[in-house]
């Protein structure tokens, strides 16, 4: 076991990737239309109003489309959609709307994108935005879902994206 002390950002995020964890995006609509993030940092928080949060950092674009529309959706994406979670990590070079354009969207009772072939989706009314050390942390109330059970989640593991093996 490899233990660490000192983290700067590069090794921090390089640790974090070992952890398992679904694939979300979190998109929101404005005036000014779509925008969207790969978020892995998406939780629960509460079941009693049922309510998650996002952690988005404050250079991110879609940040103000969030703060702004007051509303946003949390998609877990299936397997076979990591080129979709590559678009909206920034690992492509679409960018806003563009990053909309390569997969089907649709939306639920706040108006924000919603992935069409998600596993999960909660869609959410921004409840609280608290500010920790260049990041809002963004709590939600949830006010509908969609769910597919027979789809199977992404994961991100490892530092790649991986499915969960069928019993």
């Amino acid at each position: 076991m490899q233990r660490q002390s000192n983290f700067d950002p590069a090794g921090f995020w390089k640790l974090l990737g070992i952890r398992p964890v679904a694939v979300p995006i979190v998109a929101a609509r404005d005036a000014d239309g779509p925008a969207g993030l790969l978020a892995l940092s998406a939780t629960h928080v509460s079941a009693s109003p049922p309510a998650m949060l996002v952690a988005i950092g404050n250079s991110t674009s879609a940040l103000k489309t969030v703060t702004t529309s007051k509303a946003f959706a949390i998609s877990y994406l299936p397997e076979g959609a990591g080129e979709v979670a590559d678009i909206f990590g920034g690992k492509r070079s679409l960018s806003g709307a563009d990053r909309f354009g390569t997969a089907r969207w649709t939306s639920l009772t706040t108006g924000s994108p919603v992935f069409a072939d998600a596993v999960l989706a909660f869609d959410c009314e921004v409840a609280q935005v608290f500010e920790h050390e260049g990041t809002q942390l963004v709590v939600g109330r949830i006010v509908d879902s969609i769910a597919d059970a027979s789809r199977r989640p992404l994961i991100f593991a490892g530092g790649r994206y991986r499915v969960l093996p069928t019993e």
